[in-house]
């Protein structure tokens, strides 16, 4: 086992690197540098960090975790996954360069009015605030399990010591920097994936292919669920993954706001169909790597983790020896990052533009608004944190299941909001929107509540989002009939 400060070193020497590529991009870097990379990303590169972006800590250690008990069923959400960014590709995409966005929620302010525009950006916030806090509640708890906590440092401190890191390197050059970071962080992330795998194949004795059969005859490896009661049925992951992919990526400022950075919608396109397959080879190969870490448990008799979150950082810590405890590490360290560090240029960039806005004010200076970015750009921190705390205290066995469920709840508006104002040409009060947007998620809580006893058992899985949306869409062509003004698409 590695002691606590062999595993800060590793940390503190990759994030020294991370600071090095922070300093030569944010040279020089304004405003537009900040929000949108000067529109001079290469697509390759943006396509390549976004693997990290979208998979993060959260799918390094949970996925694995969670082969026991549902084996391979994810792979229908990440299957899903590839018919939603085939929507973003050739629906969204082309919406948001044609209109020139550097927020995606400009969209709904034109469309739908400034009304819309807040209640879009504000369900951005808060979803991706909590999701953000999910991801590194989950990092924090590893290296307050493995390091600090042996240096009796309370978990506050841990976090806020990781959030500070974030913010060294982000604060000043925003997407510009994120871009080359996320570049250098997809790799580790990869490069810790598969030694995992090429660990385990070892310690286990398999040759170049047994594993392939040891997984199968593990009984882990079914990918398929027919029946329609459970929440993990293929139609409701399959669908679901595909609304999640198109809300979580799509329809989020953290996603898009590096996919509008490429230099033209054709890049920015070539970067999505690349990214989508990528996404399923990868997400297979962590449930490879959750079958092998219990069978690893069950041949050497180790005991499995109550929370199944725990069973490969224990594993890797404490069982595989050093070589794979830092391989662990650092892949951990780069999937966590990548996916938490943009959260705060975005949601400064949202904050910003869509309820100050700070660029669409002709008498504000330019030294006024870098100063309100930076100041803003701390304040999310300071919320991360304490969200992040939040979450320590109302602990969940599995982040990812948790993840996915902030998602079908704040991404649902989102959702119906983009396809009422894409799909019909209707306009809504302004002051109607807000309680729409409220009213749906409460309704869906309701029927997840109760769904299980009237309807035999059956659980609200991925579909939830389709629902939280298809309410929103319908309350809001509700509230249309209250005018007669009708908008151009």
């Amino acid at each position: 086992m590695l002691s606590p400060a062999l595993i800060l070193a590793c940390v503190g020497a990759y994030f020294a690197i991370l600071m090095g590529i922070a300093w030569v991009t944010s040279r020089r870097a304004g405003n537009a540098a900040y929000f949108l990379g000067n529109r001079a990303s290469p697509w390759y590169v943006v396509a390549f960090g976004l693997i990290g972006d979208s998979l993060s800590g959260v799918t390094f250690i949970s996925v694995p975790g969670r082969v026991r008990d549902i084996q391979f069923t994810y792979l229908q959400t990440v299957l899903g996954y590839v018919l939603g960014y085939l929507v973003i590709a050739h629906v969204l995409l082309p919406l948001y360069y044609r209109m020139e966005l550097t927020s995606i929620y400009t969209y709904l302010g034109k469309r739908l009015g400034v009304t819309a525009q807040k209640t879009g950006s504000v369900f951005f916030l808060a979803s991706r605030l909590l999701g953000a806090a999910a991801r590194l509640y989950l990092a924090a708890g590893v290296a307050q399990r493995f390091v600090f906590e042996a240096w009796g440092v309370p978990f506050g401190v841990t976090v806020a010591i990781i959030i500070g890191l974030m913010l060294a390197y982000t604060y000043r050059g925003g997407i510009k920097t994120l871009v080359w970071t996320d570049l250098f962080q997809s790799a580790f992330l990869l490069l810790g994936l598969f030694l995992s795998v090429v660990v385990l194949v070892r310690e286990l004795g398999y040759g170049p292919w047994g594993w392939i059969e040891a997984v199968r005859a593990s009984g882990s490896a079914r990918v398929f669920e027919w029946d329609w009661a459970p929440a993990n049925n293929f139609w409701k992951e399959f669908v679901g993954g595909a609304f999640i992919a198109v809300c979580m990526t799509g329809l989020d400022q953290n996603m898009m706001q590096k996919n509008l950075s490429c230099r033209s919608l054709r890049e920015a396109q070539r970067n999505i169909h690349w990214f989508s397959w990528i996404v399923v080879l990868v997400n297979l190969v962590f449930l490879v790597l959750g079958a092998l870490l219990y069978l690893f448990a069950r041949e050497r008799g180790i005991e499995i983790p109550a929370r199944t979150d725990h069973l490969f950082p224990t594993l890797a810590l404490q069982h595989l020896g050093g070589a794979a405890a830092v391989t662990f590490l650092l892949g951990l360290t780069a999937a966590t990052f990548s996916s938490a560090d943009s959260v705060l240029t975005t949601l400064t960039t949202s904050f910003c533009i869509d309820i100050l806005g700070t660029e669409s004010d002709p008498d504000m200076t330019e030294a006024r608004r870098t100063r309100l970015r930076h100041l803003f750009h701390f304040v999310f921190a300071g919320l991360l944190l304490a969200a992040i705390l939040v979450f320590q205290a109302r602990a969940s066995s599995s982040v990812i299941a948790l993840v996915l469920k902030i998602a079908g709840y704040t991404y649902g508006p989102l959702l119906g909001l983009f396809a009422f104002g894409l799909l019909t040409r209707r306009q809504v009060p302004g002051g109607a929107v807000p309680w729409v947007a409220v009213l749906a998620p409460c309704v869906c809580g309701l029927v997840e509540a109760s769904t299980p006893s009237w309807a035999g058992g059956y659980r609200v899985g991925n579909e939830l989002l389709v629902l939280n949306g298809g309410l929103t869409f319908v309350g809001l062509w509700l509230a249309s009939t209250c005018t007669r003004t009708r908008s151009p698409r």
